[in-house]
């Protein structure tokens, strides 16, 4: 299956940064993708960086903005995974992506889960946890296992795809580095970002596609300096291998030929599910074991 990830940076406005997405998703289907992945919260800057109660009317769009990408799907004949700030009511947000398949309809939604609370990264502030847990979203292509960021980082949410029927796990993201960071601490976040992904496809038997922000990104109200996302994209396959990936600096469009059927074999000689011992996994509940 070929699919495609769009690494790219804020335009400056919604309307002008929707307009290259879009323009991206065009090329990628003339490529012949049948799978688009966009990055974390692609239709405005990373507002997080800071706090502040303006940045909710930026959910007021939510359902617009839905019709919107449901007719891009369809347009371009793709099951298309985007990255939308979700108003439920006054006061309860979240940060989710949503799937719509390629005849324009809403496949399903995932609602992010782990939401991290760091120096540029308030997202707490912004998003309540998610509530529809780690379900697969059913597609025409088959099942995705969509989650998001933070997530990333969290054994336990890829495995439960897994175990749900994931046949693919999918990461948009927004993470990068602080210019005032050596660059061998840079380079320590880069290699450890890749590892724990890569390992979450080799634990599970799971290709892994991995699609992040590019560019510096400067609010002028925030206490940091902005934030310079490191892209590096990517996809591997089910035994981790990179199959493909960006740089840190360049706007692209990754296509890749995904072989579905090398699941199948990667689980067959390597049966990691088979000889879990799930009767001694009880501590995993637990927040620590004193």
């Amino acid at each position: 299956m070929k699919i495609a990830l769009i690494q790219q940076k804020y335009y400056g406005s919604k309307s002008k940064t929707i307009k290259v997405t879009t323009k991206k998703i065009k090329e990628a289907s003339k490529s012949g993708a049948k799978l688009v992945v966009l990055q974390e919260l692609h239709q405005n800057e990373y507002f997080p960086q800071r706090q502040s109660v303006e940045f909710f009317d930026y959910a007021n769009s939510y359902q617009e903005d839905k019709k919107y990408w449901s007719l891009v799907a369809k347009k371009y004949n793709i099951v298309l995974v985007t990255s939308l700030f979700e108003k439920r009511t006054e006061g309860l947000y979240h940060n989710s992506a949503v799937v719509f398949d390629s005849d324009g309809s809403e496949a399903g939604k995932y609602r992010k889960m782990h939401i991290p609370d760091d120096p540029g990264f308030n997202e707490k502030f912004y998003f309540t946890e998610g509530d529809l847990g780690f379900e697969p979203i059913d597609t025409s292509i088959g099942k995705l296992g969509v989650l998001i960021c933070w997530d990333q980082w969290y054994p336990e949410a890829s495995r439960i795809m897994a175990l749900r029927g994931a046949e693919i796990l999918i990461y948009p993201t927004a993470i990068g580095w602080f210019d005032e960071d050596s660059q061998e601490e840079k380079y320590r976040q880069l290699d450890s970002w890749i590892t724990i992904q890569r390992s979450h496809a080799i634990a599970n038997g799971l290709p892994v596609i991995s699609c992040n922000r590019v560019g510096l990104e400067i609010d002028k109200k925030s206490v940091i300096d902005g934030i310079r996302f490191w892209g590096n994209s990517f996809v591997c396959d089910g035994q981790g291998a990179i199959l493909a990936k960006s740089n840190d600096i360049d706007e692209n469009i990754l296509i890749v030929d995904i072989d579905m059927e090398f699941t199948k074999a990667q689980r067959d000689i390597w049966p990691f599910l088979r000889d879990r011992r799930i009767e001694s996994y009880s501590d995993i509940m637990k927040r620590y074991c004193d």
